[in-house]
């Protein structure tokens, strides 16, 4: 319907709405009704001469016998068309195929109706057999399909079965849907505009935590800085794991006050993934006022405000943003399906992820994060098990019921016949659209929920959300506004950290609790003694180090760079520990040099609020720092010049992170 609107056709479709009694055409001959249905309709255009009847139809595929013509589609003068199918006296399950078949093996017809075929594909192109033949060429601003087999140029394209899929692939671009001088020219089509509505449609927003998923503070969070009225906005979460049972009701003491219905299913009820999704799902279908679906899962992190609107403004029944994994063509999306139904890379997909080629998509699968109308729920997709197919993940189940759609069928009209033309599969399109920067996907995978903050070790699985939470917001200004002071000779001082860094690593030294006591004797290092000792726990002991190193290479190399021009550091460090200083344990540090090249300093708690006191002073250069900031880091030579001593905490509790680099 696309493509005849495109080129102004008028259409007609046949039998819509009649009975089907052409027979069960998968497993046996059938459709003379279609013919039939032809015959009567072609005597109102047998006398034009000059008008073009085209037929196409669709179906299921089926095998094709070696002597029998597949009659996929024809094109011919109405009073020519109008010759054939009137020979038509049969019954309306007797064989199409075999009808057409007799007419073109029979040379006197053949020629008297001058019928040919179209054996090189220079008009018709069906897909079923022939997919690896058929490719997109772009030439001259347009999009065409080509038949690489015979180089030729086919205008009608038909796909039936799964080779629809691939049918829907060429709609995206054919005809001239994109274009490589246009982009989508087929996006802005039936759009709504909310700036001009008085009132925001109602929306539901399910949310799933389905696994032990890292961040989930912030996902919550920002599901309440969309830009969306707060009082349009109901919230189903269903959360699968114990260990978030906490951040939820954190969540939902802050939600509560500001958007008025909130359904929580928590781990107690044992629900399954598919059970939880087709909840959700019926808590907006039941509500007649819920105009919109918007399913998230935890995994989801949305950085554009503007999502649900973008989405509702689309104006798709079903219609998903692309979200990736950062650096990684992982996405919410497959633009291809293998023909046992699972993952295939579309020709297209990697341009799509990429943002090489922006546009609505039509795609065959999306998960993580979608909206639906609600209408369409509450009529296509009445059924309430859509999460549940055969032994399918959940989201996989939904794509293809949705494709489909065959659940309101197989209740309804369990015989064979209602798969047939005249009540086709009616499959829903799910669109994905990249017209906008949408946010991307957490890795879940290797999520280790056995220590206290946990987030602390996502800098290599999640590197973009771990620098969001625990970098310090104006690090950057380190390089842009040169935010470096120096308050003692080559003593820098730069921000580094969070306040929530710095909160979470004392609570998970504070959580491990084996501080060290300031003793000389020390098994932790090597030779087992500690001229200067201090009361610390060390890095590896809550086998972190490997993330501070890493944390060391990628944002205290540059600083390094930047003030001691010249120096590329390893980014190495043997001694990399939180210390604590307070009265009653260890309450200064005597002068001494550190086995380095140059240390890290990273004050983790602020003067006058949680201790008082504290500091350090470089001797030499008779420097003292006195009121460190919390997040801040010293930067300073380690060895020979930087004799330096850790000043009285008088009250209260001081931590620091301390690393030796390149000792």
């Amino acid at each position: 319907m696309q493509s005849a609107k495109y080129f102004n056709y008028t259409v007609k479709v046949l039998g819509q709405g009649e009975e089907w009694r052409g027979g069960d055409g998968i497993n046996s001959i059938g459709g003379g009704q279609k013919v039939r249905l032809m015959k009567e309709v072609m005597d109102h255009y047998a006398s034009q001469e000059d008008l073009v009847i085209l037929f196409t139809e669709c179906y299921k595929p089926t095998p094709i016998k070696p002597i029998i013509l597949k009659i996929q589609g024809f094109i011919g003068y109405a009073p020519y068309v109008n010759r054939i199918v009137q020979q038509w006296n049969l019954q309306d399950n007797d064989d199409d195929q075999l009808f057409y078949t007799k007419i073109y093996i029979d040379p006197l017809k053949r020629e008297a109706i001058n019928i040919t075929l179209d054996h090189k594909c220079k008009i018709f192109q069906t897909l079923n057999g022939a997919i690896d033949e058929v490719v997109l060429k772009f030439e001259n601003g347009k999009a065409r399909a080509k038949n690489v087999f015979y180089e030729t140029l086919p205008v009608a394209i038909n796909g039936n079965g799964p080779t629809k899929i691939i049918l829907n692939y060429f709609g995206n671009y054919v005809p001239n849907a994109w274009t490589q001088d246009n982009g989508c020219t087929l996006c802005d089509v039936n759009v709504i505009d909310l700036s001009a509505v008085d009132v925001y449609p109602n929306v539901t927003i399910g949310i799933f935590i389905e696994q032990p998923t890292p961040f989930l503070p912030r996902f919550l969070d920002t599901l309440l800085t969309l830009d969306y009225p707060k009082e349009a906005l109901k919230l189903f979460i269903h959360n699968k794991e114990v260990y978030h049972e906490k951040d939820i009701k954190a969540y939902f003491d802050k939600a509560k006050h500001e958007i008025s219905a909130i359904k929580i299913v928590g781990p107690e009820e044992n629900l399954s993934q598919a059970e939880a999704r087709n909840m959700g799902m019926d808590f907006c279908r039941q509500d007649e006022k819920c105009n919109y679906y918007f399913s998230v899962d935890a995994d989801v992190v949305l950085t554009n405000p503007r999502t649900l609107k973008i989405l509702i403004e689309q104006n798709r029944k079903i219609i998903a943003p692309l979200v990736t994994r950062h650096g990684k063509l992982w996405s919410n999306f497959w633009g291809a399906l293998s023909p046992d139904g699972y993952y295939a890379r579309s020709e297209d997909y990697v341009d799509i992820v990429q943002g090489n080629r922006v546009g609505l998509w039509n795609v065959p699968y999306m998960a993580n994060v979608y909206l639906i109308k609600g209408e369409t729920l509450r009529s296509e997709m009445n059924e309430r098990n859509y999460f549940v197919r055969d032994k399918l993940d959940p989201d996989m189940a939904l794509c293809r019921n949705a494709r489909e759609m065959t659940l309101q069928r197989e209740k309804d009209s369990p015989t064979p016949e209602t798969f047939q033309m005249l009540s086709p599969p009616k499959g829903m399109f799910m669109y994905i659209s990249n017209r906008h920067e949408f946010g991307r996907l957490l890795s879940t995978a290797n999520y280790n929920t056995s220590h206290y903050n946990n987030d602390l070790w996502q800098i290599f699985e999640n590197p973009v959300d771990w620098k969001e939470k625990y970098i310090n917001r104006d690090y950057s200004k380190i390089f842009t506004e040169n935010l470096v002071e120096q308050p003692c000779p080559d003593v820098f001082w730069f921000p580094i950290f969070s306040e929530k860094a710095c909160d979470e690593l004392v609570e998970e030294m504070e959580h491990y609790g084996k501080w060290s006591g300031g003793k000389h004797h020390d098994s932790r290092i090597s030779g087992g003694y500690e001229n200067v000792p201090t009361d610390d726990i060390h890095m590896k002991q809550i086998d972190l180090e490997n993330v501070w190193l890493h944390f060391i290479r990628e944002f205290i190399a540059p600083v390094t760079l930047k003030v001691f021009a010249g120096y590329y550091t390893k980014g190495f460090a043997l001694l990399n520990f939180v210390v604590k200083y307070s009265p009653d344990r260890q309450r200064s540090l005597r002068p001494h040099h550190d086995a380095s090249t140059f240390t890290i300093n990273i004050a983790l708690n602020n003067v006058g609020e949680d201790f008082q006191g504290g500091g350090c002073k470089f001797l030499r250069y008779n420097c003292s720092i006195e009121s460190p900031r919390k997040g801040w880091s010293f930067m300073h030579p380690g060895r020979l010049t930087h004799l330096h001593e850790g000043l009285p905490v008088k009250n209260g509790t001081r931590y620091i992170a301390v690393s030796f680099i390149d000792p």
